[in-house]
């Protein structure tokens, strides 16, 4: 179905790329209709214009806020080239057809956002008209053409100039890409106004405007179709830069990215390296240095590091991007890279280099985490902070040593972190045995102790963390026995006094923190 472009309609916000377009469709002799701004700076460019005011006969009105909005200009983009009533409707009414509309919206995202906005400046910048004739172009696609992206532009101009007319697929194409930008628009005018309503984090309606951020090859698995996507108006680590190496990103690849984020964020105040293996941390440490850190949190289980992702609090130096070397590890990531580090790391080929800055300082303070279930979606708040060290209990007799005390503070972020049930150890704040996953806590400290004596790591005087309480005493038994002297855990348990006094025969000590960190 052919539709020969003879007249346009433009008015936007967003004068990118305006001028030669706008030049462009007057080559080829399309009749261009404007609105206020837009036209004038049309015309500073000696395009030739017909105001919107000439064609409705209406000035416009209220400072501009009705000037669009008009049976001669909906209607010329509405009305339906094949129906024969359709036709001769707009002849009688003496409706020329606007067979091509260029519009973008009032930045309302941008003015609500920002900090120090007032109401009347937001609500201002919330565009009516816009979206009417993006709607309207994009339901009539099968005779309008609707451009709503300045980068869209060359591609238009490049149909009209070689066939004479935009492909009905393409048209197709722009009028699903106009309703999904009138609909993300709506979103954030809803979100906007919510927000001025209450502070809840679970509004009765949620919505939500994803936009496809990276493509991925495939999901978990080869079988499973997948794709990154983000949240319109907010950075994500989906569009983080990467320098990719051989292959890009995986599904997998940030999955545990995006965990190991989270967790060396916790030291955002150290100097620190943690690794993770499928969605786990397998290695961590504290140091002065970050080359250090590196090394002794690769020596915690160089055997699971072995593709996996290191994450690192500071930007990375040459020194440290020299130690990791040509090991094979899947995905670095780090609040930035210092010069020459770069290039060290990617002579490795396969391997990708993500740079956080751009989510590194991001609040986290009303941040929710999404899952999918059959059907709909569960949200919660994200897991706040480690417990606060003027805050917990010590309940044996024992009490900890400083090192202790710091040990379990670090040991619980590693824990927090893990898939439950969990056990983290640590000593001298270095991972030195983690158990995953388990459905019994004392397989996930047997675990853990397998782990740290399997790489030669003493357990005398080690800390243990666990995500939750111990139900029964057994996992005590197993931790004491193999050297450890401090174990941190919630409490909660009907239990606990039975927990607490095995410790007690042992001579170890044991923090309740009251903070529980499941991971499922």
């Amino acid at each position: 179905m052919g539709t020969k472009v003879k007249q346009a309609l433009i008015s936007v916000w967003d004068k990118r790329e305006l001028a030669g377009f706008a030049s462009g469709l007057q080559e080829l002799g399309i009749k261009i209709i404007s609105t206020g701004g837009t036209s004038k700076f049309l015309k500073e460019h000696n395009i030739s214009v017909q105001d919107v005011t000439e064609v409705t006969g209406y000035a416009e009105l209220f400072e501009g806020r009705v000037k669009t909005l008009h049976p001669k200009i909906h209607g010329a983009i509405l009305f339906r080239r094949d129906k024969e009533e359709d036709v001769k409707q707009a002849q009688e009414n003496r409706i020329e057809p606007i067979d091509l509309v260029v519009v973008n919206l009032y930045p309302f995202e941008q003015v609500a956002g920002k900090e120090g906005t007032e109401f009347h400046q937001a609500i201002e910048m919330i565009d009516i008209g816009g979206p009417a004739l993006l709607r309207a172009a994009a339901k009539n696609y099968q005779h309008v053409t609707v451009v709503t992206d300045p980068g869209d532009y060359q591609e238009v101009l490049g149909y009209l100039k070689n066939e004479g007319e935009v492909p009905l697929e393409k048209r197709r194409h722009f009028a699903v890409k106009a309703f999904a930008r009138t609909s993300s628009y709506d979103v954030s005018i809803c979100r906007y106004l919510s927000s001025l309503q209450t502070q809840d984090l679970f509004p009765e309606f949620l919505e939500m405007q994803f936009v496809k951020a990276y493509p991925l090859r495939y999901g978990e698995n080869p079988s499973q179709q997948a794709a990154a996507y983000r949240i319109i108006g907010k950075s994500s680590i989906c569009d983080s830069r990467i320098y990719a190496g051989s292959k890009p990103m995986s599904y997998n690849n940030f999955l545990d990215a995006d965990t190991a984020f989270g967790l060396i964020r916790e030291f955002k105040d150290e100097i620190a390296t943690v690794i993770l293996k499928h969605n786990n941390p397998c290695g961590g440490a504290q140091a002065e240095t970050l080359v250090e850190s590196y090394h002794r949190a690769y020596a915690g289980d160089p055997l699971s590091a072995f593709g996996g992702v290191i994450a690192f609090s500071r930007k990375v130096d040459v020194e440290t991007a020299k130690a990791i070397g040509n090991r094979f590890i899947e995905v670095v990531l780090a609040p930035g890279y210092e010069e020459g580090a770069i290039e060290i790391l990617r002579q490795k080929e396969s391997r990708r280099i993500m740079d956080v800055s751009n989510i590194w300082d991001a609040s986290m303070e009303r941040a929710v985490n999404f899952r999918y279930v059959t059907g709909g979606m569960l949200i919660q708040g994200r897991d706040p902070g480690i417990y606060d060290k003027n805050a917990i209990k010590i309940v044996t007799d024992r009490k900890p040593t400083q090192r202790e005390l710091d040990d379990a503070y670090f040991a619980t972020k590693f824990c927090k972190h893990t898939k439950s049930n969990a056990i983290s150890i640590a000593k001298d704040l270095q991972l030195i045995g983690n158990g995953a996953g388990q459905m019994s806590r004392v397989d996930a400290a047997m675990i853990a102790i397998e782990k740290a004596k399997r790489y030669g790591f003493d357990l005398n005087g080690a800390t243990a963390a666990s995500d939750a309480f111990f139900p029964f005493p057994d996992g005590i038994d197993v931790l004491a026995k193999a050297g450890i002297t401090c174990i941190v855990q919630p409490g909660g348990s009907i239990r606990d006094q039975e927990v607490i006094d095995v410790a007690n025969q042992y001579g170890i000590s044991m923090i309740f923190t009251g903070r529980r960190h499941f991971k499922h």
